[in-house]
């Protein structure tokens, strides 16, 4: 099984409201085999039109990945995102080599 990637863009709109947002997010990671593996809110831009916020966790799989998107602990502080950044955030599967 491949691991999978939740990966967010985002610019953030309400910096003072948004400011809960991470030790908010924190504890609902816990327990779940996932890992932050990028978190840059001065995303350096190459091509197209970049978000400043840069967000990867990786979890065990995409199921995985899923159980803790529509977790009630992750639902109950997801608004403190949405309603204070601008962006997108999806779930990928990691690449597999092809034999």
């Amino acid at each position: 099984m491949a691991p999978a990637y939740v990966v967010a863009t985002y610019n953030i709109t309400n910096p003072e409201a948004f400011e809960a947002y991470t030790p908010a997010v924190m504890p609902t990671l816990a327990g779940r085999d996932a890992e932050v593996l990028v978190a840059d809110r001065h995303t350096e831009g190459k091509e197209g039109d970049p978000l400043s916020v840069t967000i990867v966790i990786r979890f065990p799989s995409k199921e995985a990945a899923n159980d803790w998107y529509h977790s009630p602990e992750y639902q109950a502080v997801i608004h403190l995102r949405t309603d204070n950044s601008e962006g997108n955030l999806v779930i990928a599967d990691g690449f597999v080599p092809p034999s």
